[in-house]
């Protein structure tokens, strides 16, 4: 039970993981259909072997990469992924600029030029299944122009990457943020959203819509 009175909850078949990696501490997770152990990988941020080995050693099956958007600190193991377990690269189509341009998406900045194609640009509301696990693309604009949200209502669980974290919200001064589409995205989410729904940033903690709704800084300008 946390302080706002939400229990975690446990869903039959489904497990999620995370490990943290990279030098801005991005959150890469894993989401398990436990029955299949065919999994999803959010944002595979670096580290291309040692996510590998983890993959291979549980007995997983990686059936698709989700990236929330395209900066380097959220992709540079995903070439490397697709390559070892030939399962497709997802994301917004308003990224693919961003993908390709070691520049906008801040490669360059750190001295490891990288580009990306994905192998599917998907678009504002798309209800995909992959892994036998079901959710909607929420397109949320302003940390990128291509930033997006996965949410999976049947297991209350929204993947924000970096729109919004735990009592605060992307920046919006790297190549395509916006200040006026931030402020939009986070609306949409606190508002349209279940208070119970479980949210899992790019960075830091876990939090939810209800604890947002309350404490988040642009939560007063909704």
């Amino acid at each position: 039970m946390n302080r706002l009175g939400i229990k975690q909850k446990e869903f039959e078949g489904f497990q999620l993981q995370r490990a943290i990696i990279g030098p801005i501490a991005t959150n890469v997770l894993f989401l398990i259909n436990t029955e299949t152990k065919e999994i999803l990988l959010v944002d595979p941020a670096e580290e291309a072997s040692r996510l590998i080995q983890y993959i291979k050693g549980q007995g997983f099956s990686l059936k698709g990469i989700l990236l929330t958007h395209g900066h380097e600190d959220h992709i540079l193991a995903a070439k490397d992924l697709k390559e070892a377990f030939d399962c497709p690269i997802l994301a917004h189509e308003a990224e693919a600029a961003l993908l390709a341009d070691p520049k906008m998406n801040c490669s360059l900045m750190v001295g490891e030029p990288f580009s990306l194609i994905p192998d599917r640009l998907v678009r504002e509301g798309e209800e995909i299944t992959l892994a036998g696990l079901s959710f909607k693309v929420l397109h949320t604009p302003g940390h990128t122009a291509g930033s997006c949200c996965y949410y999976f209502p049947a297991y209350e669980l929204l993947i924000s990457g970096d729109t919004l974290f735990h009592g605060s919200y992307g920046r919006t001064d790297l190549p395509t943020g916006n200040d006026a589409q931030m402020l939009a995205s986070i609306r949409r989410l606190l508002t349209e959203l279940p208070e119970e729904t479980l949210v899992w940033p790019g960075h830091m903690d876990r939090t939810y819509i209800a604890f947002e709704k309350r404490y988040n800084p642009l939560a007063e300008l909704i």
